[in-house]
Order: C-alpha cells, then sequence, then structure tokens
C-alpha cells in the first residue's frame, strides 16, 4: 500500500513511519527539510516541498492509497491552508481515505454538550489557538466526500506504545489525562484496516 504521510518530522509522524515501513508498506512524505529525516528504507520516498503549496501536495498524494496527516498547528495557520489543498488533490486523484490527528479540544463535550470541549468550562487551557485550528479542518473534513477519521488523542507524553488504550467516539473516554506518542502513533496506523471511524471523530486516551 502506498501512504502519503504529511507531518513526518513531527514525534507522531516519525513513528507512524516506523510502523508503516515495519510492515513493508511504501511511505512518501513530504516535508520542508529532507535533512530533518533520519530513516532510510528502500520503500520510504521523501519529498521536498511545503503542505501549502498547492503543486508540492498534488506531487505528494499522486497514485497513493490513503492520506495520514499528522500535521501539528506550528504556531500558524498550516492546518487551515493545506486541509484544502489536500482535500483538492485527494479528489483529483480519486482517493477516498484520509486519518488525521486532531487534539482532545475538538471532541463534544460532557458537561456541555451542545459544544465542543475547548469551548467549554471541561477545558482548563486558555489559549484556544490550536483547537480552533483544529476545529476548523474537522469541519473541512466534514464537509468533504472523503472517508476521513479525525483521531483526537488527549496530553501527549513521549513514551512507546503499550498496545492498549481506551477509545470513544467523539467524546474524550472518561477521566482520560494522556496517551503516549507511541500508542497515538499505533492508533492511527491501525485506523488504517478499520472502518469503524470513518466520518467519526473518536477521542483516545488511558
Amino acid at each position: 500500500m502506498k501512504i502519503v504521510l504529511f507531518g513526518m518530522t513531527g514525534r507522531t509522524g516519525s513513528e507512524i513511519a516506523r510502523l508503516a515501513l515495519q510492515d513493508g508498506h511504501q511511505v512518501s512524505a513530504l516535508v520542508r527539510t529532507p535533512e530533518k529525516i533520519a530513516a532510510q528504507d528502500k520503500n520510504l520516498s521523501i519529498i521536498e516541498g511545503d503542505v501549502t503549496v498547492k503543486e508540492d501536495v498534488a506531487r505528494a498524494v499522486k497514485d497513493a492509497d490513503l492520506v495520514i496527516s499528522a500535521l501539528n498547528t506550528d504556531g500558524g495557520e498550516v492546518l487551515t491552508e493545506s486541509m484544502p489543498l489536500i482535500i483538492d488533490a485527494m479528489n483529483a486523484e480519486d482517493i477516498k481515505r484520509i486519518i488525521t490527528i486532531g487534539t482532545a479540544g475538538i471532541l463534544q463535550s460532557r458537561v456541555e454538550p451542545d459544544v465542543l470541549r475547548y469551548q467549554s468550562s471541561e477545558s482548563k487551557r486558555k489559549l484556544t489557538r490550536a483547537a480552533e485550528e483544529h476545529h476548523k479542518t474537522y469541519l473541512l473534513l466534514e464537509e468533504s466526500y472523503l472517508d476521513w477519521t479525525v483521531v483526537c488523542p488527549t496530553y501527549l507524553p513521549d513514551g512507546e506504545a503499550v498496545g492498549t488504550c481506551r477509545e470513544e467516539r467523539n467524546y474524550l473516554p472518561e477521566d482520560g489525562k494522556k496517551i503516549t506518542v507511541g500508542d497515538t502513533a499505533l492508533f492511527v496506523y491501525r485506523q488504517i484496516d478499520s472502518d469503524k471511524y470513518i466520518k467519526s471523530r473518536v477521542g483516545i486516551a488511558y
């Protein structure tokens, strides 16, 4: 399977790539700084480019089977600038499946079910800019014709996968406090062969 990966230079993206390559998948990663990629594998293709440039995104997704986005907010608007380009490129190539990583802030609030966690008293964060970017990206996917899944981890410390976590559609599992980078990557990777959360957000935590 040919997987296009955006965000491979990040903590979670690099681990997703490792899992995919370990299983013999082809991975194409669009990165601005190829020198940041230490991994070497015959099935890994590094494409130098920018995810906010239409031509670069189109080049990356050509002939792919599915797309995984592990992009973060990067302190700017990379998520909302890139997602329309990714959706357009996927439509042009007739690629349907995309798995992205969001944030627990864009799951539904348990205390105020009509709003998202970051918009409610459930959130302890004073700054909401990152959640707002993820929210806009989620809405773009929701309006698309793609088979999307948004995986929404809570606090994300470094750490290897233990292989199990709690999961819940549209909500963060109750009292979920954290989940490691390793288990987040593993959960995202497992969605490749699952249709359980197509056109859904899914909250994950220990």
